[in-house]
């Protein structure tokens, strides 16, 4: 299946911007690498496999996450 502006591990930007959509009120000093595992994957358009993602790639898109809405 072919998903419209599908979501892959290296698409930080769209992430980013899906999540902030979806989790408006996220409190970042509460949120576990876990958690935004589960929050990715849950994602309507997201498309790839969650065994590829490794801390790294968490924590790169939780940076840049944090920093669009906080700067």
């Amino acid at each position: 299946m072919v998903l419209e502006n599908r979501l892959d591990w290296d698409d930080t930007f769209g992430i980013v911007q899906n999540l902030k959509s979806r989790y408006p009120q996220v409190k970042f000093e509460e949120l576990s690498l876990g958690t935004l595992l589960d929050w990715i994957v849950s994602l309507p358009n997201f498309d790839d496999d969650p065994s590829l993602v490794n801390d790294e790639i968490l924590i790169q898109i939780f940076t840049a996450w944090y920093e669009e809405v906080t700067i």
